[in-house]
């Protein structure tokens, strides 16, 4: 009944009171007024994706844009027929991709771009029918970076048949060691230009940017998100033909001048609000669509507003929240942790900050404690066939045990089922099941990128001397290479980290 009209969120709409803090209102308003059970817009046949706009028939699928027939995909954007991804766009056929794009039919690929019928590739460019391999550019049929003929190419590729789950493991652990010896690119940019982060691509003019893809300029601490978004700073999850977005988180959608909100898509100067959209004029509502000069969900005419606004943003700042803390919230700050309707486990800062329930409680913190759950394990993950060609529709029914069993850091859900669609693309592209629940599999993903911070670095480039074999002469010649960068590896990481210039060098 969300979307529906039979209903008036001006309703629940209250005066403001002077007499107490803006945040301490706020709250009460968030806990009146109805709000929908998922953050998901223009969809189909999606109900269990969230954070994510414009999907159809897609599950468990959250952060994304413009996905179709996809499951369990993280922050990606125009991806079709795909699985178990995280950062990946404009893709097709794809399975256990990072960081990468323009990546069809092809499986267990990072920091990758522009590939086909290709599987554990790293950092790999215009590639096709390529095996095991990283840094590589425009090449065919090559096998763990050794080149080889069309049909000594596909005899190889059959020693690791990927459609049984040893094989699999056994193609992974050499690509890992493979993996342990080239040299990386400080960043992962592409097609940008005074540009620093990582997992960036099309973007002008943006500092310490993270995930962020599709034509945007001028923006600074952004993550995830994108796709023609000008002048912002601080969101998260914020874009799609916007500007002016500051502090806010799954903001955008065809707007400016969004200050401090969560959800809000579509409309022009929306301050303080919740899940609002198409309005203009907005400050601090919840749950309004296309409506404009309107306060705590009340209305107000044009000249009210403008007076009142001014007046709320003083007594914010003469009158600031206090959390149990003593952390000091005035004009400006985003929502106080203290007041979400979210228990710091349940929102996607364990992620990028994980904690243990000691370590949030003590930060003032709530936590939620795991459900009891009420199934019986029908099936362990070393009773399941190692072949996708050994299983039949029967495993619909099982409930299968998560190998973590419970034990990781990783909010495991200890079982899991295959649903249909899900067994349709393993036996359509030939590859295993899985062995863990979808959330462990999304944080081993997770745990294989770089973390969301850079450090200043020189590039480790020594002429002939490094630890890595230059194969060609560099402009710095025998000398260390002087120039320096921002980057994603901590200086403690054993990687061999290359500037630009060095690693073109080397693999372009």
């Amino acid at each position: 009944m969300w979307w529906s009209d039979n209903w008036d969120p001006l309703s629940y709409g209250v005066d403001y009171d002077f007499g107490q803090p803006f945040f301490a209102q706020y709250r009460k308003l968030l806990e009146k007024v109805p709000m929908p059970a998922l953050f998901l817009s223009r969809a189909t046949n999606s109900d269990y994706c969230n954070h994510t706009g414009e999907a159809k028939n897609c599950y468990l699928s959250h952060a994304c844009w413009k996905i179709e027939d996809s499951n369990y995909v993280t922050k990606c954007g125009e991806v079709r027929d795909s699985q178990d991804l995280l950062n990946t766009t404009d893709s097709e056929l794809t399975y256990e991709c990072i960081s990468s794009t323009k990546i069809a039919h092809s499986f267990y690929v990072q920091n990758s771009e522009n590939c086909t019928s290709s599987a554990f590739l790293y950092q790999c460019k215009g590639c096709n029918d390529c095996f095991g391999c990283t840094n590589l550019r425009g090449k065919s049929h090559y096998f763990f970076n050794q080149p080889y003929s069309k049909e000594e190419y596909e005899n190889k590729v059959k020693e690791f048949d990927l459609g049984g789950y040893a094989n699999v493991m056994k193609a992974r652990q050499r690509f890992e060691e493979l993996k342990l010896g080239t040299i990386r690119k400080y960043a992962n940019l592409q097609k940008t230009d005074n540009t620093t982060g990582d997992n960036v691509a099309e973007a002008n003019n943006c500092k310490e940017c993270f995930d962020f893809w599709g034509g945007i300029r001028d923006c600074k601490f952004c993550i995830n998100g994108g796709v023609h978004l000008n002048d912002s700073y601080d969101g998260y999850g914020i874009g799609e033909t916007s500007e002016l977005i500051y502090e806010s988180v799954d903001t955008g959608a065809n707007g400016s001048k969004f200050l401090f909100d969560i959800f809000v898509w579509g409309g022009v100067d929306v301050n303080y609000c919740y899940a609002c959209h198409g309005s203009q004029n907005l400050f601090a509502c919840i749950g309004l669509r296309n409506k404009q000069y309107c306060i705590l969900n009340k209305q107000y005419t044009k000249e009210e507003y403008e007076a009142m606004v001014p007046r709320i943003i003083e007594h914010m700042n003469t009158m600031p929240y206090v959390d149990k803390k003593g952390r000091v919230y005035k004009y400006g700050e985003f929502f106080p942790p203290e007041l979400s309707p979210f228990a710091y486990n349940e929102t996607i800062a364990q992620e990028y900050f994980p904690l243990t329930k000691d370590q949030a409680l003590k930060q003032g913190y709530r936590w939620k404690d795991p459900e009891s759950k009420d199934y019986k394990v029908s099936k362990q993950p070393d009773q399941l066939p190692d072949h996708i060609k050994d299983v039949d529709e029967s495993i619909l029914k099982e409930t299968i045990g998560c190998k973590h069993q419970g034990k990781c850091n990783q909010q495991c859900t200890t079982a899991f089922k295959i649903i249909p669609q899900e067994l349709q693309f393993y036996k359509r592209m030939n590859l295993p099941l899985p062995r863990l629940c979808h959330n462990c599999r999304h944080y081993e993903r997770l745990a294989q990128r770089n973390p969301l911070k850079l450090w200043p670095r020189r590039c480790q480039c020594n002429g002939d001397k490094g630890a890595y074999q230059n194969t060609v002469k560099h402009f710095h010649g025998d000398e260390p290479c002087p120039n320096a960068f921002e980057t994603s590896y901590a200086p403690d990481r054993p990687e061999i980290v290359y500037c630009e210039a060095c690693y073109n060098a080397e693999v372009v």
